[in-house]
């Protein structure tokens, strides 16, 4: 079941929230979106959940329109948490997956499973209001999955949780991708969509400006970073052939260069000049190629 995004536009009057959008997100996956605040993430994935209408193009799941009869099939976590805060988790979860055509037995029998995943089996009968921010969340990330989605949407999931809770909800997401969910996320965290994800979209402005799978992102983008460590002054390969950016830490510097070679001048000038205690070639990061392609760093 691919979901298709076929040159997808999105306007509010004047104003171009989406613009000219296509893209495949292949099945069994976990595909990440990124973006800074206003790229068009969010109003993307409302078009993705009908909640939208798009001013142009299509937007197809196993090539028919996602509609009301989709969405026993469908789970999404919205960036704005959405939860009654009256209500008891245990009342309020078996509404929802009410409405996903579960029966309340098995909404039951899912909502113990997950709290004690997430061990707060004690937090079923409390009313949301009482719970921390962060287990709202978790309550809220129930709420998404409790019907088993086979595409699951998570807008900006890791927003808000302590180290400790955002790599229990990362198990979960990768539980889930195992059992066959389609997953597609936005996140703050290049790191986050570095480790999930294997196919990404950038998004600035509304358009796309790099998209596919992270492994062919990062051997396009063709500069390579390289770490050296030594005893010795590292200033001058400030000015060396083929390096792009320089950044100095306590330990050595940091270097953005243009591709193997360089490195291969690098070692071959600073060998016998002193103790190197680190000289390691990486792959560029998320974030290297997020300035290079939008300009800015990523917050």
């Amino acid at each position: 079941m691919v979901l298709k995004i076929e040159h997808v536009t999105k306007r509010f009057g004047n104003f171009t929230a989406v613009n000219d959008l296509s893209l495949s997100i292949p099945e069994n996956e976990m595909f990440g979106f990124l973006g800074a605040n206003g790229a068009g993430k969010t109003t993307t994935f409302r078009m993705i959940l009908g909640l939208l209408e798009a001013t142009e193009g299509k937007i197809t799941w196993n090539d028919e329109k996602i509609d009301y009869s989709t969405s026993p099939y469908i789970g999404y976590l919205p960036e704005e948490r959405g939860l009654y805060p009256k209500l008891k988790v245990s009342e309020q979860i078996v509404y929802l997956a009410r409405l996903r055509k579960m029966n309340k037995v098995d909404a039951l029998i899912e909502l113990n499973y997950w709290l004690d995943r997430f061990k707060v089996p004690e937090y079923k009968e409390k009313r949301v209001e009482e719970l921390s921010k962060g287990n709202q969340q978790k309550i809220q990330f129930i709420a998404a999955v409790i019907h088993k989605p086979k595409l699951l949407i998570l807008d900006e999931p890791f927003s808000g949780l302590d180290p400790l809770n955002v790599e229990m909800l990362k198990d979960a997401v990768k539980e889930l991708k195992a059992a066959g969910t389609s997953i597609v996320f936005s996140s703050h965290r290049m790191e986050h969509v570095e480790e999930l994800c294997e196919h990404l979209c950038i998004m600035h402005h509304g358009s796309p400006v790099v998209h596919g799978s992270l492994r062919e992102i990062k051997r396009s983008f063709g500069k390579k970073n390289l770490i050296v460590n030594a005893d010795f002054d590292l200033t001058f390969l400030k000015e060396f052939p083929g390096v792009t950016k320089t950044k100095t830490t306590s330990e050595g510097v940091t270097l953005q260069i243009e591709g193997e070679h360089v490195a291969e001048s690098i070692l071959n000038k600073i060998a016998g000049k002193g103790f190197i205690r680190k000289f390691v070639l990486d792959e560029p990061s998320l974030n290297d190629i997020f300035i290079e392609k939008v300009g800015a760093e990523y917050e």
